[in-house]
C-alpha cells in the first residue's frame, strides 16, 4: 500500500521536515510565575512532540506589553531565552524541529497582567468583546488606548528583537501570529482599526503594520525559515471585518511577496466550524500565496490526508490531538485511536494533562 503524501518528507520553505504533520501552537499557561520563562517541564512537553514534522510553539509575547494571559512564555528576556534553550535543546537531541510562535495580544488583555497596570494598546481605543486568563479564572478584556505613531515604530522593533532572541534561544525558524484577534489582526481589520492615519482606513494603510513587522523579522531570519498565521474568516476574541476578502487578498499578497516558507490558515471559525461563510474562498486566498500551505482547523486523518493528496494543502497542523497523543504523526500512519484529551487540564496546572499522556508503542510517557 502507497503511504499517504501526508506522511512523507517535504522542503517547507527552506526547512526539510519528515512529514506533513505539524503541531500548531498551543497556549498551557505553564511558564515561571514572575518570568514568564519555560521550565524544565516545558522541555519534556516538547520534546514528547518531536516527531512531528514541524513543532510550532506556543505563541510568545515580545514584550512584556504583549501579554494577554498569566503564566505565557515570553521571548523578550534572558531567563526565558534561556528557558527556550532548554527547550530547543531537547527537542533538537530527540530528531525534532521547532519555531517560535512571535505573539502581541494588543487589546486583548487585562490591566493585572500589563506592566504597571497600565491599559492595553490597540490600533484603536476600541474594547474587544474578549475574555483572558488572569491566573485565576477568565475575566473581561480591558479597554486598551491607541498606539501612536512612535509607538508602532518601536512595536515592530520589538519584533526584531524578539527574533534574534529566537536565534540565541535556538529555533529553526519563526511563526508570525497575525490570526485570532490579536495586535496584527487588530491592524487588518476594520472592525477594530478605526484610525485616520497612514495605518488606518483603506485595506492598503491597514496591511502596513504587518509589512513593517515583517520586514523587521525577514532582517533577520531569512524568509524561508519565516512563516505566518491568518484566520481571515474567524471572530475568534471578538474582531470583526466587513470585507474579509478583500483585506485578506491584500494581507496574503503582502506575505507573499516577502517569499516565506508558509502561509499557515485558520479554516472557518477558530475551533468551532470549517465553515468560511457566504461569498468567502478560502482557495483563492490561497492562491495568492506562492510558498506552502498548511492547513488548520478541526482536521482528522481523513481530511488531512484528502487535502494533501488533492493539492489543497502541502501540511496540516494539528492542535488538541497533539496535546493527548504525543506521537500522533504515528498514531495518524497507523490510523490507531487518538487519546482524548482533557480539557480541564489545558491552561494553568502541572505535569497532568500536560506530560503524563502515554505513547502508543510503549504506553509509557516518555
Amino acid at each position: 500500500m502507497t503511504t499517504p503524501t501526508l506522511f512523507t518528507p517535504m522542503r517547507l520553505g527552506t526547512l526539510d521536515i519528515p512529514n506533513r504533520v505539524l503541531m500548531a501552537p498551543l497556549t498551557r499557561n505553564r511558564a515561571e510565575a514572575g518570568t514568564d520563562a519555560p521550565v524544565e517541564m516545558t522541555a519534556r512537553y516538547y520534546a514528547q512532540r518531536a516527531s512531528a514534522g514541524l513543532i510550532l510553539s506556543e505563541a510568545s509575547q515580545i514584550t512584556p506589553e504583549g501579554k494577554g494571559y498569566a503564566r505565557t512564555p515570553g521571548i523578550h528576556s534572558s531567563e526565558q531565552i534561556a528557558g527556550w534553550r532548554r527547550v530547543t535543546d531537547r527537542v533538537h537531541a530527540a530528531g525534532g524541529r521547532i519555531y517560535i510562535q512571535l505573539w502581541h495580544v494588543g487589546r486583548i488583555s487585562h490591566r493585572s497582567l500589563q506592566p504597571d497596570g497600565q491599559p492595553p494598546v490597540a490600533p484603536s481605543a476600541i474594547a474587544a468583546e474578549a475574555r483572558v486568563f488572569d491566573g485565576t479564572g477568565f475575566v473581561a478584556t480591558s479597554e486598551p488606548r491607541a498606539l501612536t505613531l512612535d509607538e508602532i515604530a518601536r512595536v515592530a522593533d520589538d519584533y526584531r528583537a524578539a527574533a534574534r532572541n529566537a536565534q540565541v534561544a535556538g529555533f529553526d525558524g519563526v511563526e508570525l501570529h497575525a490570526a485570532n484577534g490579536y495586535l496584527i489582526d487588530q491592524f487588518l481589520r476594520d472592525g477594530a482599526n478605526r484610525r485616520s492615519d497612514r495605518y488606518g482606513g483603506p485595506v492598503r494603510n491597514r496591511v502596513r503594520f504587518l509589512t513593517e513587522v515583517l520586514e523587521a523579522i525577514t532582517e533577520v531570519w531569512e524568509p524561508g525559515r519565516v512563516g505566518i498565521r491568518f484566520s481571515p474568516f474567524s471572530t475568534a476574541n471578538g474582531i470583526a471585518d466587513s470585507d474579509p476578502m478583500e483585506t485578506f487578498s491584500h494581507a496574503v499578497a503582502a506575505a507573499s511577496g516577502f517569499g516565506l516558507g508558509y502561509l499557515h490558515m485558520v479554516e472557518g471559525q477558530l475551533r468551532e466550524s470549517r465553515d468560511t461563510g457566504p461569498g468567502n474562498d478560502l482557495a483563492a486566498l490561497r492562491a495568492g500565496f506562492a510558498g506552502a500551505y498548511v492547513g488548520n482547523n478541526r482536521y482528522d486523518r481523513a481530511l488531512a490526508v484528502e487535502a494533501v493528496e488533492s493539492g489543497r494543502a502541502e501540511a496540516v497542523a494539528f492542535g488538541r490531538p497533539f496535546i493527548a497523543n504525543p506521537d500522533l504523526p504515528l498514531r495518524l500512519l497507523l490510523d490507531a485511536p487518538l487519546t482524548p484529551p482533557d480539557d480541564t487540564t489545558f491552561y494553568g496546572g502541572g505535569a497532568e494533562g500536560y506530560v503524563d499522556y502515554p505513547f502508543l508503542e510503549t504506553g509509557a510517557t516518555g
